[in-house]
């Protein structure tokens, strides 16, 4: 019976605290939604942003999109919104926006625009070779996406040079590789690391040191066709390179000559430029 009663009056104490709360929270009502019209947000965006204030510009085309979302002008600030956060550095913020606005508006006037944002974003992340190359994947991949998307857009020829150099960065990675194990005697994973950079990135400065380096690993192993192979592509196509000239030299001082063997994979990298 007591235990009933216990359990009574801790049921009453429970609903009397919800109907506390409820009093309270009926003493504060939640202020009033203010419908700011979308014109009116988007030009005081413009106008902070011509005053350099760009946080508070980012705030209020934001404020547009979520009022009076998929509007003309949500439309508009959302493509503002990816040029602010790309304008304060914050990359990834910009990249999200101008996804989203590439989802929402594939065939729009803009949309050139915002995967250049993307690329670019991408771009300015490149760390140095020592590092991760993520981004620089990344960068390639939305580089390229540009350029094939977007051929006669006003971002293309930019976007073509930035593409070149993250491809000679990825390129630089490779060899970066190549050499640690070049000089460790572990050849096949040198070869490995030379190989990507002459069937990838062929169009870098660095694929004449890439088949020099071939010459010297597939040598090392004893495998002298293809150190000839890389050898003749190496002198046919670059034959003033100092790197043909090493190569020459390593072969010649052990009796040999560079000799093209079409059956390589060296040869058919190159399509078939060797004569």
């Amino acid at each position: 019976m007591r235990q009933s009663i216990v359990r009574s009056a801790a049921v009453l104490a429970f609903v009397a605290g919800i109907a506390g709360l409820a009093g309270c929270s009926s003493d504060k009502p939640l202020e009033p939604f203010v419908d700011i019209p979308a014109e009116q947000s988007y030009n005081a965006g413009i106008a902070y942003l011509q005053k350099g204030e760009i946080k508070t510009a980012t705030k209020k085309f934001e404020e547009v999109d979520e009022q009076h979302p998929y509007s003309e002008w949500a439309r508009k600030s959302l493509i503002m919104t990816t040029f602010t956060n790309y304008s304060r550095g914050n990359f990834d913020e910009a990249i999200t926006s101008a996804k989203r606005y590439l989802t929402l508006y594939p065939g729009s006037e803009d949309a050139a625009y915002a995967q250049w944002m993307i690329a670019q974003s991408y771009f300015n992340q490149i760390p140095d070779i020592a590092r991760d190359q993520k981004n620089t994947q990344l960068a390639m991949t939305a580089m390229q996406e540009l350029v094939d998307r977007y051929p006669d857009s006003p971002y293309a020829a930019e976007g073509r040079k930035r593409l070149d150099i993250a491809k000679d960065q990825m390129a630089a990675k490779e060899m970066d590789i190549g050499r640690y194990y070049l000089d460790r005697h572990q050849y096949v994973g040198a070869i490995n690391r030379f190989k990507t950079v002459v069937q990838n990135y062929q169009t870098t400065r660095h694929i004449e040191e890439a088949l020099e380096r071939l010459t010297e690993a597939y040598f090392a192993m004893g495998i002298v066709d293809e150190a000839q192979t890389a050898a003749a592509v190496l002198g046919h196509n670059y034959p003033e390179s100092r790197w043909y000239k090493d190569a020459y030299t390593l072969l010649s001082s052990n009796g040999l000559q560079p000799r093209e063997n079409g059956s390589s994979w060296i040869s058919k990298a190159f399509h078939g430029l060797l004569l």
